[in-house]
């Protein structure tokens, strides 16, 4: 009992918000399945996941809460999460909201930002953000419009004429200035601009904002672009050497170093969730694919952050097609190695692994030292057991569909 609580996980969801700050990892939002009903996460609840020690946390939140939503776009700058869009019961947002991540007393308050300079962006969810000089830089999504709203960014997919509203996909840009407090819409000098779209990944490579994939009424794509985010033109589309990946919408798009992105996951033209993942150089314009990664376990509309050591670390998603069969939200965290670790980092997780042979000597490091030995006993000690209960788990299903089988 005291193991099941110690190394207990945050629970699974879809659609949520997630972000790296200092040793921890930080979720909130989204939504789960239950007998067929969405049912949206708690919107004062944080939970943290300690990077070294691997033991996740819940925390309470309070302040200016946010409804309880899915589709939100999260992003961090200097310690801050803000969240903006997202959908809930009562529809699309557009209301930007953040919370301290490194206040002295371990609180988390939200404050929504109601005093503010321009024009924010019109409703929406799934969605994508830059951050990029402690700025917000918002592309695409899927939301509505009123009539005197629309724009050639914007694809329309239904409208209720009666109230004159329209809903589609976007792909206008829209910047937040966290210093300043101030919307604007930058205008596009040049560049052919991708096609509206939601459900689609980006990620910052220098002054760069990419994008990859996402669908517009029914059709997924595998297109690359990017935005310079000094000059505000656009790339057009990237002509790529050699294999792509297949087209794909609710996927992750992370940079993993000054030249090179990692995509993971999502779901195909096809409607098959998809674990493949592949590396982009923006040097060769070459997309390599990944062959050490779990093809078992695959992930859509889940979140992807970088760790210390460049380790990628995917939290929750589903295993299963959300459109068709919305039962299979996961809450494990895969962690992807995409270079060798450091010295200390290996060295760190030899005696880990391995702390019952070593525990004798263990007790003589130095006292720094031995607090890092410490978490990585602690992390390798809740990775056994959360994979002893996710075999226990499996057993326990597979044995009932065999019984129930005819």
């Amino acid at each position: 009992m005291a193991d099941s609580q110690a190394f207990c996980v945050a629970e699974e969801r879809s659609g949520h918000c997630a972000v790296v700050d200092g040793h921890f990892l930080y979720v909130w939002g989204g939504y789960v399945s239950i007998e067929d009903n969405e049912v949206y996460l708690p919107n004062d609840e944080i939970w943290t996941y300690d990077i070294d020690s691997g033991l996740w946390k819940m925390h309470l939140m309070e302040g200016e809460l946010p409804t309880s939503m899915s589709g939100s776009c999260g992003a961090c700058i200097n310690g801050r999460l803000y969240v903006f869009g997202g959908y809930d019961d009562k529809g699309y947002s557009n209301r930007l909201y953040f919370v301290n991540l490194r206040t002295k007393d371990g609180s988390f308050i939200w404050e929504k930002i109601t005093k503010f300079d321009g024009q924010p962006p019109t409703p929406r969810d799934k969605l994508s953000c830059w951050v990029y000089k402690d700025r917000l830089i918002y592309f695409g999504g899927y939301g509505y419009r009123r009539h005197s709203e629309l724009q050639d960014c914007f694809d329309v997919h239904d409208a209720s004429w009666e109230e004159q509203i329209f809903w589609g996909w976007h792909n206008d840009v829209h910047v937040f200035d966290t210093k300043t407090r101030t919307w604007s819409q930058p205008e596009i000098k040049g560049g052919v601009p991708p096609q509206p779209r939601a459900a689609h990944s980006c990620a910052v490579l220098g002054n760069k904002g990419y994008i990859f994939g996402g669908r517009v009424l029914q059709t997924r794509m595998n297109d690359l672009h990017y935005l310079n985010l000094d000059t505000w033109t656009w790339s057009g589309r990237i002509s790529v050497n050699g294999e792509s990946p297949k087209h794909r919408s609710w996927h992750t798009l992370t940079a993993i170093a000054d030249d090179k992105l990692f995509l993971f996951g999502g779901l195909s033209a096809d409607n098959i969730p998809l674990s493949d993942g592949w590396i982009h150089n923006i040097i060769t314009n070459c997309w390599k694919q990944l062959r050490h990664l779990p093809y078992t376990r695959p992930r859509l509309w889940h979140t992807t952050c970088l760790g210390k050591e460049n380790e990628i670390m995917v939290f929750g998603g589903s295993k299963d097609n959300l459109l068709f069969l919305d039962t299979g939200h996961c809450n494990d965290l895969l962690i992807f190695q995409t270079q060798p670790y450091s010295l200390l980092r290996s060295c760190l997780d030899c005696i880990g692994k391995n702390a019952t042979i070593l525990k004798s000597q263990i007790s003589l490091l130095p006292p720094k030292l031995l607090q890092q030995v410490l978490k990585r006993i602690t992390f390798w000690t809740a990775a056994n057991y959360r994979k002893e209960q996710r075999v226990l788990e499996e057993g326990t299903v597979s044995k009932h569909q065999w019984v129930s089988s005819p």
